[in-house]
């Protein structure tokens, strides 16, 4: 197979919210390019690019796909990512290395949230895109609201290539506006008389726009000269890769309507890497010496590839999927990890279609494809030449926002949930797990509570391991707001040698974040020197222990000072008791309480749910400490709030702002428990130790 020349390549991502559409949309310009025979559906669970069994089950994208097909001497690689809240950081990782976007809106819904977040991500990335208004065949569809929608939302100016012959039960067809043609049930045909007046004022719009980007059309323009379509085509084109405006298309992807001049649109408003590259040259950084360097979109440049995606199987090894940006990667080759400086060896290198692969000999500037089995190699590196490192800048993916405790049905499962879960973080750098040191539960974090579920469904379909979620115990303290004095005595006579050891201790409270002391005020030898750190070893195995609700002791001093001993009976192991003794029954007359940690947090929501957030955040037992606007019409609340409250936080954020809030937290400090809420978590703990005994 020839090597494709980058000008004719096209690297697209399918971008929009959950339910808009992307993946029929997908399966109609595959079906089209004659990439695939048939065209599959959702419902039956037979496209090509949601082939995963979680996402036939859900009906929904869970993970980016890649497919390619060529189309009038142009090969176009199409990446269709999820629009789902919880799994949207994938396509903003996607969006790293596309060239082009189609935003999906839906003719029904309009601009959702998700919308909003995919745009932005396309907008951080500097990527051109084309809007593509789908489902006009459904019941309420209407294109024209969504259209003032996407001007309202994304402050752009939408400018329509094609507007739609009917809507709902009476969408029939498209109108192309560059050449006035009507296209009504798949034929070519004259714009029907009741619409002709429309299709003329919009076809206006798009002629004004176009004589706007050129000095010498413009003036033809205003001394009432007709733009050639030529020239039309020329001003869309300059005007979508400059995204002075937006270009618009409609259709309906099940029934295949609007499917091939969104594909001709393509070509057209998107460009190509070496486009691509004019608008956002291909930069990094040499790992040697620091210095900045440019690479080129051509073959006779070093190699510099970008892994944008992993896919763990269990059998076949991981799968790697990367975008050359310059050079040539070949079959049979070693390459390095700039970022590691791993030696890789690259076996067979394959076109992805859905999950189907397609082996090549070598791939070139622009191509996206995959290798599998590469050891050192994750999301966010670059592959180079040995003598021409490169690192491309990575993609800083958002921090989870969801944390639940995971523990294996089966006892003695922990290292098979732990090396599973590893590859699986492989695939999904916004999954995080961990080990708690505290409560010893291993500790998975996510997006949300649906991508935990589809991680844990995926760790037992590909590894044969079942787990239960749980929420994550709160590391809550004890400490004592009062002194106090006792004794702690041990005597145990039962034959032969008995036990002694007799202490009294005083505590005292510590300012929060004291810590812990020990002071020894023996005199005179009343406990002999030998038994005092076992007196201490007791107090503080105890503090760890915990004595009202078994949690850890903190921010208390105590002093030893005084005792008695035996000189036959004493011992090491009778005086840690006693110390022991001494301070659970001190504790309980020092008007012990719980501490609970409290989170300093950081929540972005839109101007108009602010009220609802803060009176969330208020019922939560948080404290708001300020408000500051922000661009884009949002408001950023600071707030302290335990951490008890913040669990289920995210599905809550999420509901209130329909999925546009945003927030973070990092620990702050320790306060104590109201009273009604300390009964509860004593009366918890007491309940569980009685479970375990």
């Amino acid at each position: 197979m020839a090597r494709l020349d980058a000008e004719k390549i096209r690297n697209v991502a399918i971008i929009a919210h959950s339910g808009a559409g992307k993946t029929s949309l997908s399966e109609a310009v595959l079906f089209n390019a004659g990439a695939i025979d048939r065209m599959g559906n959702i419902e039956d669970g037979n496209t090509t690019m949601d082939y995963e069994p979680e996402e036939i089950f859900r009906k929904i994208s869970i993970t980016s796909a890649v497919a390619y097909y060529d189309y009038k001497g142009h090969r176009i690689n199409l990446i269709d990512t999820p629009g789902f809240v919880n799994f949207i950081e994938d396509t903003r990782g996607c969006l790293r290395v596309a060239d082009g976007a189609i935003v999906i809106v839906s003719a029904i819904s309009g601009v959702k949230a998700e919308t909003e977040k995919v745009w932005k991500y396309a907008c951080e990335f500097e990527v051109p895109r084309v809007v593509f208004i789908n489902k006009m065949d459904k019941e309420t569809a209407n294109f024209y609201r969504a259209l003032g929608e996407l001007e309202k939302s994304f402050e752009s100016e939408a400018i329509p290539l094609y507007i739609p012959v009917g809507e709902g039960q009476d969408f029939s067809g498209i109108i192309d506006l560059i050449f006035m043609k009507a296209y009504i049930k798949g034929q070519e045909t004259e714009i029907p008389a009741d619409i002709k007046t429309i299709a003329d004022e919009y076809r206006r719009k798009l002629v004004e726009k176009v004589a706007e980007s050129d000095d010498s059309l413009l003036e033809k323009y205003l001394e009432g000269g007709e733009l050639t379509a030529d020239e039309i085509i020329k001003g869309v084109k300059e005007g979508s890769l400059t995204r002075r405006f937006i270009p618009v298309l409609c259709g309906a992807a099940t029934m295949n309507t609007g499917i091939v001049q969104l594909m001709d649109a393509m070509l057209l408003c998107l460009p190509s890497p070496i486009e691509m590259s004019r608008i956002s040259p291909i930069r990094g950084k040499n790992p040697k010496d620091g210095k900045d360097v440019e690479r080129k979109p051509i073959e006779t440049e070093p190699l510099t590839a970008y892994v944008f995606k992993t896919i763990a199987d269990p059998y076949a090894g991981k799968l790697s999927i990367f975008r050359v940006y310059s050079g040539v990667l070949k079959a049979d080759s070693t390459v390095v990890n700039a970022n590691t400086g791993a030696k890789e060896r690259v076996g067979q290198v394959f076109y992805l279609l859905g999950k189907k692969h397609i082996p090549v000999q070598s791939v070139g500037p622009g191509e996206i494809a995959a290798v599998v089995k590469l050891k050192d190699t994750n999301v966010g590196d670059t592959l180079c030449e040995d003598h021409h490192p490169l690192i491309l800048e990575n993609v800083k993916f958002a921090d989870p926002v969801i944390s639940y405790a995971i523990a294996p049905k089966s006892k003695g499962d922990e290292e098979k949930v732990s090396s599973g879960l590893h590859r699986i973080l492989e695939e999904d750098p916004t999954l995080h797990f961990t080990r708690d040191e505290e409560s010893k539960e291993m500790i998975l974090s996510g997006m949300g509570q649906v991508h935990l579920e589809v991680a844990l469904e995926k760790l037992k379909r590909k590894f044969g391991v079942e787990v239960v979620m749980k929420t994550p115990k709160i590391p809550y303290r004890e400490t004592i707001r009062a002194s106090a004095k006792a004794q702690g005595k041990y005597k145990k006579q039962s034959g032969g040698r008995g036990q002694y050891g007799d202490c009294w201790i005083e505590i005292e409270p510590l300012p929060r974040g004291g810590g812990y002391e020990f002071v020894d005020k023996i005199v005179g030898g009343v406990i002999p020197q030998q038994y005092r750190p076992a007196v201490e070893k007791g107090i503080i195995e105890t503090m760890k222990e915990g004595i009202i609700a078994g949690y850890p002791v903190v921010d208390m001093k105590v002093t030893l000072y005084d005792g008695s001993y035996h000189s036959v009976d004493s011992s090491e192991m009778a005086f840690k008791i006693a110390g022991s003794m001494a301070l659970k029954k001190a504790f309980q007359d020092a008007r012990p309480v719980i501490l609970e940690p409290i989170m300093k947090v950081e929540v972005i929501v839109p101007d108009e749910t602010l009220g609802s957030v803060i009176g969330d955040l208020n019922s939560r037992r948080g404290k708001v400490q300020g408000v500051e606007p922000q661009a884009g019409g949002n408001q950023k609340i600071l707030c302290l709030v335990p951490m008890a409250e913040m669990l289920t936080y995210a599905n809550q954020l999420q509901s209130i702002t329909s999925g546009r809030g945003l927030y973070s937290m990092e620990f702050s400090h320790y306060e104590e428990v109201p009273g009604h809420i300390s009964q509860k978590i004593i009366a918890e703990r007491q309940k569980q130790k009685a479970e375990e005994h």
